[in-house]
């Protein structure tokens, strides 16, 4: 669980909006019947499509494998009605969650189609991100992460005494996406991090430890310093993708705030 670093600031707060695509309709040719029951052949290319996309290869075996996979969900979900298991009030709570959630993908996507990004959007936000970080620093940080104070402070006495801080963040450390590389997070802006820990990061030299323990919503942080560099913005033909998705998030946040505003809530 990589727990500390988020994104870089130029594609801050994405959700991937832009990835969804508006599925056109089609006439629901059946692939195969399930005791009188259509499995229409827009499902199979639905999952084609998902599986090629993650990188699987579209070949006769992986399309038999497929056909026969949705055969076997098809007659167990008929088996599951027939007893009556769709009724049960903690699985009919279950299948309305999974119908919102679909609905609100297609509802994005709707959106996304409706609502395009203009290349001078682009680029003012883009300019306007870059602006706001111009003469910020860059921190390459590490850190090792415990549950407890008392955990931590005796991780700080113990490299004092000369202890390898990488190789205590590999045994101790609780955070799994960095604690293989000696608890390294890479070079970012010290906004990227949670404010107790962004607070200590920039009291830092380089070379210098935390000499109490950090505490976050994550649990205790001991923080070192590797090095500090002025904050490099990347091109915009680079991050052109990511900045049209940081305006098409707000732009839908902004659409939720008034159906919300719209809706009779009691």
């Amino acid at each position: 669980m990589h727990l500390m670093k988020f994104s870089h600031l130029i594609v801050l707060g994405i959700s991937g909006l832009a990835a969804f695509t508006t599925a056109h309709a089609q006439p629901a040719a059946p692939l195969v019947t399930v005791n009188g029951v259509v499995i229409p052949n827009s499902r199979f290319e639905t999952v084609m499509k998902g599986l090629t996309a993650q990188g699987q290869k579209d070949t006769p075996e992986t399309r038999k494998a497929v056909r026969d996979d949705l055969i076997k969900q098809e007659v167990l979900t008929q088996e599951a009605i027939r007893k009556g298991l769709d009724k049960l009030p903690e699985v009919a709570t279950q299948i309305n969650i999974t119908r919102q959630s679909v609905l609100i993908r297609a509802l994005q996507a709707d959106f996304i189609e409706k609502n395009k990004v203009t290349e001078k959007e682009l680029r003012n936000e883009y300019e306007a991100v870059s602006a706001s970080t111009l003469g910020d620093q860059e921190y390459n940080p590490r850190h090792i992460l415990v549950s407890t104070e008392e955990d931590a402070k005796d991780i700080i006495a113990r490299i004092k005494k000369g202890s390898k801080f990488g190789q205590i963040a590999k045994d101790k450390s609780i955070d799994d996406g960095s604690k293989n590389k000696g608890g390294e997070l890479g070079w970012t802006s010290a906004r990227s991090y949670a404010q107790p820990f962004a607070e200590a990061l920039v009291k830092l030299k380089k070379g210098q430890i935390t000499q109490q323990p950090v505490k976050t919503s994550f649990g205790w942080h001991i923080i070192r310093l590797d090095g500090i560099r002025p904050l490099k913005i990347p091109p915009f033909k680079e991050v052109k993708l990511k900045v049209q998705q940081r305006v098409l998030e707000r732009k839908f946040a902004a659409y939720l705030e008034e159906l919300r505003d719209e809706a009779k809530i009691e």
